[in-house]
C-alpha cells in the first residue's frame, strides 16, 4: 500500500503532520477525520520530484528549444527514448536542466509516460 504524507489541524486547532499507510487518499482522509483531524494537504510519498536548487534554477527557452530539436532528431533516427534522454542530459551545460532531464529519464525508466515525467517539472515544461 502507498505511504502518504499529510498536514492538518486537530479539533483544538493544533497543527499536525505525519506519514500514514492507506489504500488511497480518500481512505486516509476518512481515517484522519475519524481522529478529528482536518487535513489541509495529503500527498503520496515518493511521487514528487523536486527540482534541484543549483545555480539560478532557470532554464533558458533557447536551451529547451535546442533540446526538443535534438530529441526529435534522435527519436526519428530510431534511438530508444531513455537513451535519448541520457545522452541529452549528459551533454547539457545548464546544471538545472541536466538534473531535470536525469529526473525525467529516471521516471520514464520507472514506467511513467514521458508526458507524466515532464509534468513533474512545470517550471521547465509547460502543458503544451
Amino acid at each position: 500500500m502507498p505511504v502518504f504524507t499529510f498536514t492538518g489541524k486537530t479539533a483544538a486547532g493544533e497543527k499536525v503532520s505525519g506519514d500514514r499507510v492507506a489504500e488511497n487518499k480518500q481512505v486516509l482522509q476518512a481515517q484522519l477525520r475519524r481522529e478529528r483531524i482536518t487535513p489541509s494537504a495529503i500527498k503520496e510519498k515518493g511521487k514528487e520530484i523536486a527540482l534541484p536548487t543549483i545555480g539560478s534554477g532557470k532554464v533558458p527557452t533557447k536551451d529547451i528549444a535546442i533540446f526538443f530539436r535534438q530529441f526529435s532528431v534522435m527519436i526519428d533516427a530510431g534511438l530508444p527514448l531513455v537513451q535519448c534522454l541520457e545522452i541529452l542530459a549528459a551533454n547539457q551545460e545548464n546544471m538545472t536542466f541536466q538534473k531535470c532531464l536525469t529526473g525525467v529519464r529516471t521516471t520514464v525508466e520507472g514506467g511513467a509516460t514521458l508526458a507524466n515525467a515532464m509534468r513533474a517539472y512545470p517550471k521547465i515544461f509547460d502543458d503544451l
